[in-house]
């Protein structure tokens, strides 16, 4: 099964702003449903966001506002802009396909660490 690849994580203070970014095999990845997801220590795995192959979006109501999902179909990837990160952000980032062209395993995951 393709496993995605997530990228862009790091240490960021409390205001900050990272963009993650997730890609995998395969010329279609970034046409699909594509979801970001992330999981906090002890915690269970979240939907941050959703995007639809029509471009449309649903947010966790924790996030909304502060983070935006894109693509860009010529580079097959969708990026995760988060915008006033807060603490609470802290977690491990995971983007995922979930169909119509192709459906992804679950990748590595990108660190995110919000923190003073």
């Amino acid at each position: 099964q393709v496993q995605p690849v997530e990228s862009g994580g790091g240490l960021v203070q409390p205001g900050g702003s990272l963009t993650l970014s997730c890609t995998a095999s395969g010329s279609m990845f970034s046409h699909n449903v594509v979801t970001w997801h992330r999981q906090a220590p002890g915690k269970q795995r979240e939907q941050v966001v959703l995007i639809n192959t029509s471009g449309g979006t649903n947010y966790l109501d924790s996030v909304e506002g502060r983070f935006t999902i894109s693509r860009d179909n010529a580079k097959n990837t969708v990026y995760l802009q988060m915008n006033s990160l807060k603490p609470e952000d802290t977690a491990v980032y995971y983007c995922k396909a979930n169909g119509p062209y192709i459906v992804t395993s679950w990748g590595q995951g990108t660190q995110v660490t919000v923190s003073s």
